[in-house]
């Protein structure tokens, strides 16, 4: 692994972070490194407030978007609200769905099968809600490149309006109205919102024109946090408020379809338990069964009915970690044996994997060989699939390069899917392998940690520890601070842990006594350290509870030795 240090903020901004917001060195150093320079910056990035907000109306076409919706309830119109089927998805129906029921008791959700209709808007969704008699659909999370669905669903007397946040295409559909603020001629103050997000926007919009009572919005936000975390959009701007609320509302008054896994949490939430326990159970739903399932228990207004639902998504759930633990094996034994680990990028495909998880492994992958990978299965005479990327490769460039050889593709810089004929495997994969070798950087081939500064060890202390943590929410762009310190020396309390003893729990010797650090899969170091050598440490520093005691624990990416 190679290591990065971000670029040093210039001196006279530290200094004059330092001399008016009363800031240590390090502190001031972070700040100015994510391009806060004076006190307003610090205190608006420290405390969000409600106002941070912008106006939805000037997202274009949101004005449409209302009046359609209005006109709708005012009619008795039938509406449905379609999502995507994965965590931003999911969240962006519940949001919408239980939003309107508040309006009309017209409204249908609705989320595509994964398997049987395949990512975003289908043309069995747009029939079965022409069979139910809907006039309008609320798509969320999905649509944007939705041409010509949109025109079927409009020869059927069915309107669109369309909530997404992904690159359109060269044409945009004939929808109602288009609320994506990557539209060329949108001038929306921030872009960078999930198709949650965007929902949040919409009914934020339809509450002024209704003149509302603003106290109705918050309760939604606990949504959209997942969804931002989730959908790893940065953690800035406006996500970053809608997040800061977001945390709060979970905290204070979470909605039982989320509580309900979180009850074993002894500390307050965060978007690190947003991602690693909340949205790997909402995503096994549309995974392993149908994702309107999370989107019900989503949607739950009691503990007693969110537990009952709750429990065959996390069976599911269980069943998805042990199927894409063994399509992980299976894809990495594909590697070796074809020596597919000498090429530029990774094309691995069987007939038979479970298409739900093959974006899982793709990642998982990634880990072990590190390159742009395309993980495929077959789903009668196609092939779908996910495609993962490595940091600084835009994967969706180089998909736009190999279109010929595919059906359809969509997505983002770092992960996208694809669909592509039996007969066409070979030549994309072919194609695929030169665009990557043809436009990957060197440095793009090797695994990369970024720090943001040096640090003597012995500034880590329970006071850096708690000014950081009012940094957060932490998200890309926002990162918790990842140090380096120097030629660290072994307390002599350094130990192997964990079953096969690869984990390393370090005891490192400061003059306030020993700092524990505990670093996965890191137990090759042991010995060198037990012997006395010195080494460098990259760290986030954080807080360990062992019987209800707190103390602080770094928590460590990597050791290397300067020798």
């Amino acid at each position: 692994m190679r290591w990065q240090a971000l670029p040093l903020p210039e001196k006279t901004t530290v200094s004059l972070l330092q001399q008016e917001v009363g800031l240590s060195s390090t502190m001031a150093s972070l700040l100015a490194q994510r391009g806060m320079k004076t006190f307003a910056a610090v205190k608006d990035f420290f405390r969000p407030k409600w106002e941070d907000l912008h106006d939805p109306f000037l997202m274009q076409d949101m004005s449409a978007a209302v009046e359609r919706i209005n006109t709708a309830i005012a009619q008795e119109e039938k509406i449905m609200v379609f999502g995507d089927y994965d965590v931003d998805g999911t969240t962006s129906v519940a949001l919408m769905t239980s939003f309107l029921l508040n309006l009309t008791n017209q409204v249908t959700p609705y989320i595509p099968d994964r398997y049987k209709e395949g990512y975003g808007v289908s043309y069995q969704g747009i029939d079965h809600a022409a069979s139910l008699g809907i006039s309008l659909i609320v798509a969320l999370d999905c649509g944007v490149k939705a041409v010509d669905k949109v025109a079927y669903a409009k020869d059927k007397g069915i309107d669109f309006i369309i909530c997404d946040h992904h690159l359109p295409g060269k044409a945009l559909p004939a929808a109602v109205a288009l609320l994506d603020p990557k539209r060329q001629d949108c001038f929306y103050p921030f872009d960078e919102l999930c198709g949650c997000g965007i929902g949040f926007k919409l009914i934020q919009a339809i509450t002024i024109n209704r003149a509302m009572d603003t106290e109705i919005l918050p309760p939604y936000l606990d949504l959209v946090a997942t969804a931002i975390a989730a959908d790893i959009v940065p953690m800035v701007g406006e996500n970053r408020t809608l997040s800061f609320f977001g945390l709060a509302q979970l905290r204070n008054n979470p909605r039982p379809g989320i509580s309900v896994f979180l009850e074993s949490l002894k500390k307050q939430v965060t978007i690190t338990d947003l991602v690693f326990k909340v949205a790997p159970r909402i995503n096994a739903a549309g995974r392993m069964d149908h994702a309107l399932k999370a989107a019900r228990l989503l949607m739950c207004k009691t503990k007693e009915e969110a537990t009952l639902l709750a429990l065959p998504i996390e069976t599911l759930n269980t069943n998805r970690r042990a199927t894409d633990e063994q399509i992980t094996k299976e894809a990495l034994r594909q590697i070796e044996e074809r020596k597919e680990q000498e090429f530029p990028a990774t094309v691995v495909f069987h007939d038979d994997w479970h298409k739900g998880v093959v974006g899982i492994v793709a990642s998982r992958v990634i880990e072990t060989h590190y390159r742009p990978t395309v993980v495929l299965t077959k789903v009668k005479n196609t092939y779908v699939g996910s495609v993962r990327s490595v940091k600084g490769f835009n994967v969706y460039q180089a998909l736009a390069a190999c279109e010929t050889h595919m059906l359809q593709f969509g997505g983002h810089k770092y992960a996208a899917g694809l669909t592509l004929h039996e007969d066409q495997l070979v030549a994309f994969k072919e194609a695929f392998e030169t665009v990557v070798a043809q436009t990957i950087l060197p440095e793009q081939k090797m695994p990369t940690a970024v720090f943001d500064l040096s640090l003597p060890i012995e500034e880590v202390n329970a006071k850096l520890y708690r000014i950081i943590e009012q940094m957060a929410p932490f998200g890309p762009k926002n990162m918790r601070p990842v140090f380096c310190s120097q030629n660290c020396i072994d307390s002599g309390g350094s130990k192997l842990v964990g079953k096969d003893s690869s984990h390393l729990r370090l005891s490192i010797q400061t003059i306030h006594g020993p700092l524990i650090g505990i670093g996965f899969g890191l137990g090759k170091h042991f010995k060198r350290i037990q012997k006395g050598e010195a080494f460098d440490v990259l760290y986030t520093v954080d807080q360990n509870e062992w019987n209800g005691q707190l103390s602080l624990q770094l928590k460590v990416k990597d050791i290397r030795f300067p020798s």
